[in-house]
């Protein structure tokens, strides 16, 4: 008899649990996401004017580390948002 209560109260304990709301998670990632794509148009339209800048004078070789920033703002807002919006 024992052994069948406990496994009674057992069952019981679990119906009892709530469901977990998430509505809460999935904003915050919503902000992040909304950030990763404001962050990435930024840093890569500003790394593609400091690169435009630097070729206008004349100077090519200094204008690559502007595109590599450029490249870099295209993969944040790529990557970034897309993997952020893979959360559930």
């Amino acid at each position: 008899m024992g052994p069948t209560l406990v496994a009674l109260t057992f069952a019981g304990v679990a119906h009892a649990q709530g469901t977990m709301d998430f509505s809460g998670a999935q904003t915050l990632m919503g902000t992040f996401k909304t950030f990763a794509i404001y962050a990435g148009a930024f840093i890569c339209f500003g790394g593609l004017i400091f690169a435009g800048i630097r070729m206008m004078s004349g100077r090519f070789q200094d204008a690559i580390p502007g595109l590599f920033g450029a490249l870099f703002g295209a993969g944040v807002l790529g990557w970034g948002a897309g993997w952020i919006g893979l959360a559930p």
